[in-house]
């Protein structure tokens, strides 16, 4: 049976007879053509109530299949990420390591140079070459001031008791200024 033709008989067995007169273009069916006559017309049907059901066997099946292969995949795609992140890190800890190597080879190159080795030797032992000149500068404190000794008291030339030693230190230790007695 075709779609395109509309079905002629009714449930009740009856047929309908059209009119023999000629029928206008856009009356037929209308409320208005034939008064207090009922249109026999029914409503169009939605087009959600003609289609099938929404979820077909393969439609089903089909996205089974996509989500178990999207699970399959999962830990594959997880290890690989995670491994291409290890390689980023590696990868910048190479770099560094690189870096450090040729600063320690640079270092070792600066090292094996005699004229540094006697340069940090004069800078961190002092050391003088025959018929240099070593000058060593002091905090003597005022320009005006004499490096020589302060005079000794002559309390403190003589010998001092133990016992008196010991709380001079003690009394030092403290910050007293030493002489003050108490």
């Amino acid at each position: 049976m075709s779609q395109a033709r509309p079905r002629r008989g009714r449930s009740g067995g009856s047929r309908r007879r059209t009119p023999s007169r000629p029928v206008r273009a856009g009356a037929r069916g209308s409320a208005d053509s034939r008064p207090g006559r009922r249109t026999t017309r029914r409503p169009a049907r939605s087009a959600t109530a003609r289609r099938g059901p929404r979820f077909t066997g393969q439609a089903v099946l089909l996205g089974a299949l996509v989500l178990l292969l999207a699970l399959t995949l999962a830990g594959p795609l997880r290890q690989y990420v995670a491994g291409r992140q290890e390689l980023a890190e590696l990868a910048a800890e190479q770099e560094a390591l690189t870096q450090r190597a040729a600063e320690l080879q640079s270092q070792l190159d600066r090292q094996s140079d005699p004229a540094y080795i006697s340069q940090e030797a004069r800078e961190r032992l002092t050391m003088v070459l025959p018929g240099d000149r070593l000058i060593i500068v002091g905090d003597a404190g005022d320009p005006g001031d004499t490096a020589d000794a302060p005079a000794q008291d002559a309390r403190q030339s003589g010998a001092v008791p133990w016992y008196e030693a010991l709380i001079g230190s003690v009394a030092a230790a403290d910050g007293d200024p030493p002489g003050t007695d108490d």
